[in-house]
């Protein structure tokens, strides 16, 4: 019960603020002769202000019992609160004597001030002491290096408390648990605290993440009340999951460098990761740079009249994809296309009857850059057509009859990129002439084997019994 009233202190502050200012601007409005009739009100909502103010104290008070926020910033906090009651006070007094009165409008505005004080140091113990400032210094700052984690240049050299650990948690706990704030009694800004753990023990166990309070919180259902970070902050990602698991299954040291630590294969793609996070997000180059003018809107919609779904490849761009996933495929409908072939960058075709001579007609929209024809009906003499497509980055041709002699045809394609070749008539031998001749293409053979980890669920089945 006496947590609970604690609690309602975020509730109950509010109310002297807006009572209390309201009062003030009715005493310095009812000095005009037109807002006279206020007077009579100001003394009532003093009043309530007042005993809000009072009961604001009192809650406030006990709320800082629990230890949950830093004690200095609390205890200035917490006069500042007691002024703005005091004072309210004074003023309320001084309004019920005539001879007072001249000092009503200087206690007004020393009421305001001390208001406004409480209220900034209130926010800074739940928001942080630069909640005010923050979007004030992105505006003068270069927002990448102000609000976001910089790439580590050399992961492996990192030390994997200092560069990586802790500014997850600087990121995504010190709110609170910091210096500002400890919620549950708990810092998580420095060593010695974390080892310490909070009011509930320690939530670190070295060695094992599974029993660490820490993992177990940041695990749990985000609806659920204990977990961690509270739903309406930000929240960890998987990533950042793995990484603080894997510093505490290895001993969560606070003084090793990543090349000390064994990393297996999925740390070690979270690890690669951080060298190059939030750097400055490069152009899609599936998406040309130079501008285009809007298509004939009469072209399209006599490709959305067959069925054919047509959309702008990114908000306020003039490129075009081109979908038939629920259209009927036929020399007619791929010739719709060609009046878009200006904007015209990605065309799906997947699982259509698609045949050699539709290639021709496509080939002509030299702008494409993603074409996805994955079983098709086409046949190495249908790539031929494809050789001028000299921007085509993308090309899937899983599924279809094509031949090693086929996909030969399409090595002068220099901006080719992808190339998926899962299910084709090419056989393992001729693997190695092809990755030759596409030296710069990430060429997907298919055939993956998803490994099985340790920590993955898996379903054990009792053998069949014998009748």
């Amino acid at each position: 019960m006496f947590q609970f009233l604690g609690h309602l202190h975020p509730v109950l502050v509010h109310l002297p603020i807006g009572i209390l200012l309201l009062a003030c601007l009715f005493l310095w409005q009812s000095r005009k002769d037109r807002f006279a009739h206020l007077q009579p009100s100001i003394n009532i909502i003093l009043l309530i202000g007042m005993i809000t103010a009072i009961l604001s104290c009192i809650t406030g008070y006990i709320l800082s019992q629990t230890g949950d926020y830093d004690e200095d910033a609390v205890n200035l906090h917490q006069w500042m609160g007691i002024s703005v009651a005091v004072v309210s006070i004074v003023l309320f007094y001084f309004r019920r004597k005539t001879y007072l009165h001249k000092w009503q409008l200087p206690l007004a505005f020393l009421l305001i001030l001390l208001i406004f004080i409480t209220g900034h140091l209130g926010g800074s113990l739940t928001h942080g002491s630069d909640y005010l400032t923050q979007p004030l210094e992105n505006l003068f700052e270069d927002s990448v290096t102000a609000v976001k984690r910089k790439p580590i240049p050399n992961v492996q050299e990192a030390k994997v408390y200092t560069d990586i650990i802790q500014p997850i948690l600087q990121e995504k706990c010190y709110g609170c648990h910091g210096s500002r704030k400890q919620k549950g009694k708990l810092r998580l800004d420095d060593s010695v605290s974390i080892l310490k753990g909070g009011k509930d023990g320690v939530v670190i166990v070295s060695g094992k993440s599974t029993e660490s309070e820490l993992i177990k919180r940041v695990m749990l259902p985000k609806e659920d009340e204990h977990h961690m970070a509270p739903k309406e902050k930000p929240q960890l990602t998987e990533s950042e999951m793995t990484l603080l698991k894997w510093w505490i299954d290895n001993g969560a040291s606070f003084s090793k460098k990543v090349k000390e630590i064994a990393q297996p294969d999925k740390i070690k793609s979270a690890l690669t990761a951080l060298q190059k996070i939030n750097e400055e997000k490069k152009p899609d180059l599936d998406v040309p740079q130079t501008p285009v003018e809007k298509a004939d809107e009469t072209a399209i919609q006599l490709l959305k009249d067959s069925d054919v779904v047509v959309i702008p490849v990114a908000q306020n761009s003039n490129y075009l994809s081109v979908n038939f996933v629920t259209a009927n495929v036929s020399d007619k409908t791929i010739a719709l296309l060609l009046p878009l072939k200006k904007q015209l960058i990605w065309i799906r075709l997947s699982n259509k009857p698609v045949h050699d001579s539709m290639l021709a007609t496509i080939a002509k929209c030299t702008a494409i850059t993603k074409l996805e024809l994955n079983n098709t009906n086409i046949t190495d003499n249908g790539l031929g057509y494809l050789k001028e497509m000299k921007q085509l980055r993308s090309l899937n041709l899983v599924g279809t009859k094509i031949s090693l002699q086929g996909v030969m045809q399409l090595k002068e394609l220099k901006n080719l990129q992808s190339l998926y070749l899962y299910q084709t008539n090419i056989n393992s031998n001729e693997w190695i002439e092809l990755k030759k001749a596409f030296p710069k293409t990430s060429i997907d053979s298919g055939g993956y084997v998803v490994p099985l980890l340790p920590e993955d669920t898996t379903i054990v089945k009792s053998p069949p019994t014998k009748n």
